[in-house]
């Protein structure tokens, strides 16, 4: 029989006597003609324009969809192209029960299906080529098959044929299909104009399109590519070339972007305030749903369906495996449903088909996967929008808090930032789960319906074990939060003792307390490891919770269906069940999680709502009434106010053509005035006023100064004209910039209404030095030189390592507080304004750098411009350059006037000032002896960037070694590196952990999978014993295989019975097994790595500490610990679940169909692409998202830092677009990451959903199985469907470990540090216990070096030191004399010549016994946090005596006793409640507790004033009459009365003699001597 278009088993198969129309054959054929006249027609046009795509202009616009009803012209032919499978399924079905082949059952469906494909694809490409003539074709072809459809719809009515029967339907579903792709193709027709109109309609790309800058497309692709993320593909397989920069995501989409959303928001939020009620506090939730409901129940919608989609799976496995075991008996066709010569089927009988209920399944899993992935997408945009535009609105609502809310602690910055940091994310996380709360409930009863259709009560009673422990998992995951939150607490106080060591590194190990310190932070650490252990137990059980759930709802529902029935419930009905309880444990796991962030996101909007609701400033006068310029920030206002400066009043009268009368001295009419308080009473937020009855007047263009004692109100009052304190009376007049001398003004129009302010708190931006001073103005050279040398910034600035294109700041270097200061006040001169507020901006500078900054800053640079410039100072003697006083005390003023009237009319405060400048003028004799504050601030910056160089430079050779040892030179060296998976840092993870665990952890896996397995293996049999008792022939090999003694079908199913109820026992406890080994074997590796790394970095040489930078260090022992503590157990846990699970289904799969194997090597390789693809991009992007965040995070506490200098300047508006620029390149790359985690599920779940497919199928056809035993079938078919879920999850943890495991890279690459070598050559016990007993030094032949890389610091230095000398060593800063200090402590490389202390070479000695026997006082003074008495004594050695005895020495003894504690007195972080000076005087202490002959002070006297200094100077060498004391001096007349000087320079020893000898002679010394006199 060959093969026939109308078959050849009937004669009258092409005759047409009853009329054409009336043989259904022809009526088939001419449903071909349309199919074949599109495809006529459009593939010329298709390959002309492939062929010229290449031309295609605009080609960025290619995304651009703009034919209307372009999303149901894609829905309609996706219809479509169902219905046509349809159709060919029931053809060929059909097709089977006839005798010989009839081809027009299915041809013309096969070609209507290939036709429809066409159809999208000729319309896309007409479509983003925009040609809308080429349309024509398509409306033709849409007419001709409704026509033609209707035909044979026609006649099937005629004929009687009537929906029960199948391919009645299918036509009536095309001839509707049709219809609405004609009408839609008409629309297109009516809204375009473009086949019969004059004139088209033009229409242009939307915005974002035209902007080349904007790379996020989904919102403007076709819903094919929206539903797959096609359009991803090039990001993401490019990244594997060249790593993903912020440059190649661009910039949001407008409806993205934080200013449209936080508009939406705004909106929202304020229509709720009603004219009747406007104070009314409007509900978050409300304006959230009002802005962003749409998409939420978008989302819903999707998620609905999907989950109803979901159910399809467990349905079509029972009837496949119903069918198998009914053995397809085919039935002949009777001759009532043939018409038209042909057989018709009934719409029931091809679901009862295998082969398309396998097809089905196919289709219905991949439907829902991808509605469920569209619902995450939409929901986390949505989220992301929400996060966008939250924190817009805190913004704006930093921007306008009252200063009172800030200082009086109402509001503190760490609110500020949790509010940023968490609670915004609190949200957004809610908004991502929020489908949840209202789709889970569905989920279940439907499950539980379905549960209960299946297998009556035991089903309800299976469920209910679930619903009952999902309570016990909520509780188990707020015990979780809570054990965190206490981890969290110790592992702060760990981080500040770590800190506290690293800072005072260098003296722990010169005073050998090292081991001491250490062991508090392990006692902490120890404390936090508790918390660990709990919050292990708890993941665990939680891990094990849901694991165990399901086999134990499974034993109980199965146990108890076989008591109530007396029978084991049928394959079909038992593997139904098996895949719903899977569907059915998802959402009630995730449900104690959803309800703690629901529970979590209703704190958050309370905390929200009260932020909002909180006090704003005032709006003063400032800001509006006497104010003439628009609030808009940035509009310059041209013209000022000419004034004279008394002082100079020739020097203007070249540029101004008119000159005024020469101005009063003072100023009475009111222009002259710039800021005039009037009866003013101001507050910080209580009632009581701060400010009160103040009458004051700024005058115009003059230098004003405030003077009075500390505390009476001098800031505040330049605050209160700033409007930032709230006015109780009176009012603050600014005046306005009189408009008639705009014609002579020709400079740079200044603007007016902003202050150039400079805090007494000194605030940095994070940014450049010169962005920091320019602050946002135009750049102007000259300008900006003029300003750096007036505060002599010059020098700091040639000592950073990019210059002023240095970062300072939080994140940047770290300035020193006279250096920060000076900026700030940079800032303030640099600012084109023409008042000018100094809120006392000498308090952190010394002598020099103030009159400098006053003669030239301030006297020359503002006054030459004839800014009005109001300074706040203690400085009394700069007096005599103000224009005009006033003299403020206890928060009033108590005179006002010109120096001139203030001695005439009050003569008691002129002499108050007298006596206090006189005083201020011998301090500043002294302060000229000292070597300078700023000298010393220069000298630690200069020290801290020689380290970061050297430091810098070493890591670059380490990476470019490590590149060298890993690869082989070769083109693809960075692909292969970054798709690499590294084992070998992994392999050091787990090898942390322990040999023991790791085998525990890997054996139980394997038996918790292997069990598993075998659960459902006996469920298998056990099932199928009920149908071999129906059918023993035919089971009984099958069932022989298990058990061959058993021949009683009964006996049999109590054994199975038995056999299951074990096997799940034993399934239950190897899942609490393998949860805890995984979380125990991560705990104890983090509990080594985190041991190792503490000693090996106290214990590493000092030089580690100079080059590594402290922040690295810290960072280890932060961020890393943490993500091994916490993050890596979980990941590592998840990721051999789910690849196992994999594995054992992929296993269980191929054994019951071998088949199998040969389809899943492609779809392993597609598989391994789309994995390494992934990986790659998302570690980049998971790198921009984080490395995008930091900076938003600083701009807000920096903004709430500045919130007094920013509104001052006036630069909110600035502010606001750095933010929402920041926030918009933050959300960017998030949303680029969770787009990417969609492309990877989507492409993962169709490749699950081809598994399920592939093994439905080959099962069907070629199981062994197939017909003996269907259960086994079942158990593939159930399988299937996990490995769609488990897939993704193996990549996405495979990425996630991956990240994670940098952590214990950076924590190894400490752990190769070299330790120093603490063991010496010799043995304590021959070193004398009261060693060194004389104190007699000998220095023979001495080179010192800091690192075998580096030049030496010392060369070839000889010295002879006597018993009980006192010696001083001098010269210039870098001469090596600190470094021979530490060689006295073995704490430098000497790597030639030896110190012999009293008869023995320190080199030989234990470090540990050396640096205990010596004393040493350093510059900088260090105390620690503890107790007066931990720090003198940490040891705890010393009586108390000793002790009083030591402070009394120090000058100290008084104060410590006025304490409260006394000895025991509290010592906050670093010191921070003692003077610098007092701190120097407790290290002076610890030097005295130790008793040794032998004391080294390193220039310790530089901090310490005049006075205590002689004291001290006397106590030494009263108090060490018989010791060597070697003292290393800045000021030289330190050292005069000394035995014997050394000079250095450059490392070697220049002059080597007593004083008075080297005063005589005229050398280095002697100069020395009189540049200090």
């Amino acid at each position: 029989m060959g093969l026939s278009f109308c078959g050849n088993d009937r004669n009258d198969s092409y005759s047409v006597d009853q009329g054409v129309l009336n043989n259904g054959c022809f009526v088939d054929a001419l449903n071909l003609v349309p199919h074949v006249f599109l495809l006529f027609i459009t593939f010329p046009i298709l390959f002309i324009g492939w062929g010229s795509q290449s031309s295609k202009v605009q080609i960025h616009h290619n995304t651009w969809l703009h034919f209307p009803g372009h999303n149901l012209r894609w829905i309609l032919t996706f219809s479509l192209l169902f219905v046509h499978v349809c159709e060919i399924a029931e053809g060929i079905v059909s097709n089977k029960m006839m005798l010989t082949d009839h081809l027009h059952l299915f041809m013309p469906a096969f070609m209507g299906f290939i036709a429809a494909i066409t159809s999208v694809v000729y319309y896309h490409n007409i479509e983003t080529s925009n040609f809308p003539k080429l349309l024509l074709a398509l409306f033709i072809y849409w007419v001709l098959a409704f026509i033609t459809k209707s035909i044979k719809l026609w006649k099937f009515a005629e004929m009687g044929v009537r929906p029960k029967h199948l391919r009645f339907c299918i036509t009536s579903l095309l001839v509707l299909l049709y219809g609405l792709l004609m009408a839609v193709e008409l629309n297109v027709i009516r809204v375009r104009k473009y086949v019969f109109f004059a004139n088209p309609q033009k229409v242009k790309p939307p915005e974002d399109l035209q902007d080349l800058g904007v790379r996020f497309l989904q919102p403007f692709v076709n819903l094919l590519s929206k539903a797959t993320y096609w359009w991803m593909n090039p990001l993401i397989i490019g990244a594997h070339k060249r790593p993903i920069e912020l440059k190649k995501i661009g910039k949001l989409p407008i409806a993205m972007r934080s200013l449209t959303n936080y508009l939406r928001l705004k909106d929202a939020y304020e229509d709720q305030r009603t004219p009747e009620d406007p104070d009314a506090s409007p509900s978050i939730w409300r304006s959230m749903y009002r802005a962003f409901g749409r998409p939420i129940l978008l989302s819903s919608t999707f998620r609905y369906l999907a989950d109803l989609l979901g159910f399809a799976g467990p349905l079509c496995i029972s009837s496949i495996v119903e069918h198998l075991g009914s053995n397809n008996t085919t039935v002949k066709p009777q001759e009532t449903t043939s018409f038209l010569g042909v057989y018709f089927m009934s719409s029931s009988e091809l679901l009862e088909n295998s082969s398309v209920l396998a097809v089905l399944l196919f289709l219905a899993l991949v439907l829902q996967r991808t509605f469920l992935q569209a619902s995450y997408y939409v929901t986390i945009e949505t989220g992301i929008n929400l996060r966008g535009a939250l924190l817009a609105m805190i913004y704006n609502k930093i921007l306008r808090l009252s200063t009172s809310n800030m200082s009086m602690g109402e509001m503190t910055l760490g609110q500020i930032n949790n509010l940023v940091a968490i609670e915004t994310n609190q949200l957004m996380w809610f908004l991502f789960l929020c489908p949840n709360l209202w789709a889970m409930p569905v989920q279940i009863v439907m499950g539980v319906i379905l549960l209960y259709n299946k297998l009556g009560w035991s089903a309800l009673i299976g469920a209910s074990v679930i619903v009952l422990l999902a309570p016990v998992q909520y509780l188990i995951a707020t015990k979780l939060a809570n054990t965190q939150k206490s981890s969290l607490d110790h592992s702060t106080e760990r981080l500040k003792k770590t800190t506290e060591i690293l800072k005072g590194i260098k003296l722990l190990k010169l005073y050998a307390w090292e081991n001491i310190f250490c062991d508090s932070v392990e006692d902490t650490r120890e404390k936090e490891l508790t918390c660990l252990k709990t919050f292990a137990l708890y993941t665990s059980m939680s891990i094990f919770m849901n694991a165990a759930i399901p086999i134990a709802a499974v034993l109980a529902t199965f146990v108890i269906h076989n008591f109530i029935n007396g029978k084991v419930p049928s394959p079909s009905e038992a593997f139904a069940a098996l895949a719903l309880f899977h569907i059915l444990v998802t959402p009630l796991f995730l449900l104690s999680t959803v309800v703690r962030f629901a529970v979590k996101a209703l704190i958050s909007v309370q905390k929200l709502g009260e932020f909002l609701q909180s006090d704003e400033i005032g709006d003063d006068s400032r800001r509006n009434g006497d104010m003439c310029s628009s609030l808009d920030t940035y509009k310059k206002l041209p013209g000022t106010t000419k004034a004279i400066n008394r002082k100079q009043p020739m020097r203007y009268q070249m540029d101004s053509y008119e000159q005024p009368t020469r101005r009063q001295i003072r100023p009475t009419e009111l222009e002259d005035v710039a800021v005039k308080v009037s009866n003013g009473f101001f507050t910080w937020g209580s009632n009581l006023s701060t400010l009160s009855d103040i009458n004051v007047r700024i005058p115009t263009g003059q230098l004003t100064m405030i003077v009075g004692q500390v505390g009476c109100g001098k800031s505040s009052l330049l605050l209160a004209m700033l409007g930032e304190m709230q006015a109780l009376s009176g009012k603050v007049h600014w005046s306005k910039p009189p408009d008639c001398e705009m014609a002579h003004e020709w400079s740079i129009s200044k603007n007016r209404y902003s202050v150039a302010y400079a805090a007494q708190k000194s605030w940095l931006l994070n940014a450049t030095v010169e962005e920091n001073i320019t602050f946002g103005g135009p750049f102007s050279k000259q300008r900006y030189k003029a300003v750096i040398d007036a505060c002599s910034l010059q020098p700091d600035i040639d000592l950073l390592p990019f210059g002023d294109q240095t970062e300072i700041g939080e994140r940047g270097i770290n300035l020193s507080g006279g250096q920060r200061q000076r900026i700030c006040v940079a800032r303030a001169l640099y600012q084109n304004t023409n008042i000018v507020f100094l809120d006392d901006p000498f308090s952190a500078l010394d002598i020099h750098l103030s009159d400098h900054l006053m003669q030239e800053g301030i006297l020359k640079f503002l006054q030459d411009d004839k800014r009005t410039v109001v300074l706040v100072t203690h400085k009394l003697q700069y007096l005599i350059h103000a224009d005009w006083i006033l003299a403020m005390k206890d928060g009033s003023v108590l005179r006002e006037g010109t120096l001139k009237d203030i001695q005439t009319h009050d003569v008691e405060l002129y002499e108050h000032w007298k006596t206090l400048m006189n005083r201020q003028d011998q301090e500043l004799e002294k302060d000229i002896e000292v070597d300078s504050r700023t000298t010393l601030e220069r000298k630690t910056l200069r020290r801290a960037f020689y380290s970061r160089e050297t430091k810098s430079q070493i890591d670059d050779e380490d990476e470019e070694e490590e590149e060298e040892e890993e690869e082989d030179d070769n083109m693809s060296t960075t692909t292969n590196r970054r798709s690499k998976i590294p084992w070998k840092v992994c392999w050091r993870y787990l090898s942390s952990g322990g040999f023991f665990m790791i085998f525990l952890m890997v054996f139980s896996k394997l038996l918790k999978h292997s069990v598993m397995v075998a659960i459902d293996y006996c469920l298998a049999f056990w099932t199928n014993t009920r149908t071999g008792a129906a059918d023993a022939t035919g089971s009984l090999d099958a069932v022989n295989v298990t058990a061959s003694a058993i021949s009683d079908p009964d006996s049999e199913a109590s054994y199975y019975l038995r056999a299951f109820i074990i096997l799940c026992g034993a399934g239950i406890t190897l899942c609490l097994i393998t949860s805890l080994t995984v979380e125990f074997l991560g705990l104890s590796a983090a509990t080594n790595l985190h041991h190792n790394l503490l000693n090996k970095i106290i214990h590493a040489p000092i030089r580690f500490f100079d080059v590594t930078p402290l922040g690295q260090i810290l960072n280890r022992f932060s961020a890393d610990t943490n993500i091994i503590d916490q993050h890596i157990p979980p990941t590592l846990e998840s990721l051999t679940r789910s690849t196992l699970l994999c594995v054992s289904a992929i296993g269980v799969i191929a054994s019951i169909t071998p088949v199998f194997l040969v389809a899943l090597l492609p779809l392993g390789v597609a598989f391994y692409f789309i994995q390494k693809y992934f990986r790659v991009a998302s570690k980049d992007l998971q790198d921009l998202d984080d490395s995008t965040q930091l900076p938003l995070l600083c701009h807000f506490s920096e903004t709430s830092e500045g919130l007094t200098t920013i509104r001052a300047f006036r630069h909110e508006a600035r502010f606001k677009q750095r933010m929402l620029e920041l926030t918009d390149t933050n959300n960017t790359a998030y949303l680029f990451l969770s787009t990417a985690n969609r492309w990877l599920e989507v492409r993962t779940d169709y490749l699950g959903a081809l598994i399920v497919l592939t093994a439905a199928v080959a099962s069907i056809h070629s199981s062994p199985y197939a017909v003996c035993c269907p259960g086994l079938v079942g158990l593939g078919l159930t399988y299937a469907l996990t490995v769609t879920n488990y897939l993704n999850w193996v990549v996405r943890n495979l990425a996630d470990l991956e990240v994670q495991m940098a952590a214990v890279k950076k924590v190894n690459s400490f752990l190769g540090t070299e330790s120093e070598n603490y063991e010496g050559s010799m043995d304590t016990s021959t070193i004398p216990e009261d060693w060194p007993q004389h104190g007699e030094i000998k220095i023979q032949d001495l080179c010192v070096r800091y690192d075998p890389s580096l030049k030496p610091v010392l060369k070839h230095v000889n010295a002879y030191i006597n018993p009980g000398q006192k010696v001083g060593i001098c010269g210039r800063t870098g001469s090596g004399k600190s470094s021979l200090s530490l060689a006295f402590f073995n704490m430098v490389d000497m790597f030639e010549g030896k110190i012999i202390i009293d008869g023995i070479d320190i080199c030989k000695m234990p470090l540990q016994t050396l640096r205990s026997r010596l004393s040493i006082i350093l510059q900088d003074p260090v105390l620690f946090s503890g107790t007066i008495r931990f720090n003198l004594d940490p040891e705890r050695t010393c009586t108390d005596d000793r002790l009083w005895e030591a402070l009394e020495i120090a000058q100290l003894k008084n104060m410590v006793k006025a304490l409260p504690g006394g000895l025991d007195a509290v010592v906050t972080e670093g010191g921070e409640n003692f003077s610098v000076g007092q701190r120097q005087l407790f290290c002076l202490a610890r030097a005295f507790v130790r008793k040794s002959s032998i004391l080294i002070m390193d220039e310790a006297t530089a901090s310490i004033d005049m006075a205590t200094e002689n004291i001290l100077q006397k106590v030494v060498m009263t108090a060490f009459a018989d010791r060597t004391v070697v003292t290393i001096a800045h000021r030289v007349h330190t050292i005069l009365t000394a035995d014997l000087v050394i000079v250095m320079k450059r490392g070697n020893i220049l002059e080597y003699d007593k004083p008075e000898t080297l005063l005589n002679q005229d050398g280095l010394f002697a100069s020395f001597v009189r540049a200090d006199m």
